[in-house]
């Protein structure tokens, strides 16, 4: 993806999240300069990976296969093993009219999924074999605003704005907005991007970046780079 389009998107889902009535927090607006100057009092939200993300899942068609992501806040494995501490996370994701987030599972974080505003919330279901791939045969159950729901393989759920599904590792989904773009929510343990995404298809989690612009802001994947190069 260019630099210069993903300036664009971020600063496009920054009014989006707006007009739906969110407020990021403060390093939601800092540039890369500020980042740096902050870099030993954010050192948390710099390992924790919270921020920008954009990918379009290194395919290059973000019209058609592509998501905008802020982490607002974001726990650690080694509290998640221990069983206390901050074993969660926060996201708010942009997900466009048509616009697929693709199959995918994880091997540890169970969420919640859940529709902010905008249009309908279209998520596609399958179970897994028992060796945690996925079943095209198979369905399960999920819980939708605490209530158990039964699928069918290849089911699709469709939440309007204020409804939810509770995913845990093994259900796997793929999600796209339907009708409009889509304001979502996630609520999660804790979200590790780099090793806990297991796509059906093989793509990438995380797009590589043309550098035609500056960047407004970092995104996740621009961490270690930016700080290490500091």
């Amino acid at each position: 993806m260019k630099r210069s389009t993903i300036n664009t998107l971020v600063a496009q889902a920054g009014d989006m999240i707006a007009r739906h009535g969110f407020l990021l927090p403060p390093f939601a607006d800092w540039s890369p300069a500020d980042f740096t100057a902050h870099r030993h009092s954010a050192a948390h939200l710099i390992d924790a990976r919270c921020g920008w993300d954009v990918t379009d899942y290194g395919a290059g068609r973000f019209d058609e296969m592509g998501l905008v992501l802020f982490t607002l806040r974001n726990g650690v494995l080694a509290d998640l093993n221990a069983g206390r501490g901050m074993c969660y996370a926060e996201k708010l994701l942009i997900s466009r009219q048509d616009q697929l987030s693709p199959m995918h599972t994880h091997k540890i974080k169970a969420e919640d999924i859940i529709n902010r505003g905008g249009g309908t919330l279209v998520v596609e279901l399958f179970g897994s074999d028992a060796a945690g791939r996925l079943d095209p045969n198979a369905g399960g159950q999920v819980m939708c605003d605490g209530q158990w729901v039964t699928f069918n393989a290849g089911d699709k759920l469709r939440l309007a704005p204020g409804q939810s599904v509770t995913l845990r590792p093994g259900d796997w989904h793929a999600f796209w907005g339907e009708g409009a773009d889509v304001l979502i929510g996630e609520v999660s343990t804790v979200n590790d991007d780099e090793t806990d995404n297991i796509f059906h298809e093989p793509i990438a989690r995380f797009s590589q970046i043309v550098e035609d612009a500056a960047p407004a802001r970092l995104l996740v994947s621009d961490y270690d780079n930016h700080f290490n190069a500091d």
